[in-house]
């Protein structure tokens, strides 16, 4: 445990970030998850939807610095394969 006033508050800051990040992260899994179950139901409807939110929120991760670009590409282009290769069978 820090003893300086100034290391007790940076302390304190990175426990605050932290928990935001991890529940921003979760909540991201969360979207992707809901797509893969929409996508596992044979429900395109409700998957188009949920790709949609999926998508804006790797956006929207990669702005906030919550993961990198390439990470955000990678996974909205095997996203995107998936949703394809259902729709068009």
């Amino acid at each position: 445990m820090p003893n300086i006033k100034s290391a007790i508050k940076r302390t304190r800051q990175n426990e605050k970030r932290r928990a935001l990040r991890k529940s921003q992260k979760s909540d991201l899994r969360t979207a992707i998850k809901n797509f893969e179950v929409a996508l596992d139901k044979n429900d395109l409807e409700t998957a188009k939807e949920t790709l949609k939110v999926a998508t804006r929120k790797l956006d929207k991760a990669v702005t906030k610095g919550l993961i990198h670009k390439n990470a955000a590409a990678r996974h909205k282009s095997r996203l995107m394969k998936k949703f394809n290769k259902v729709s068009a069978s």
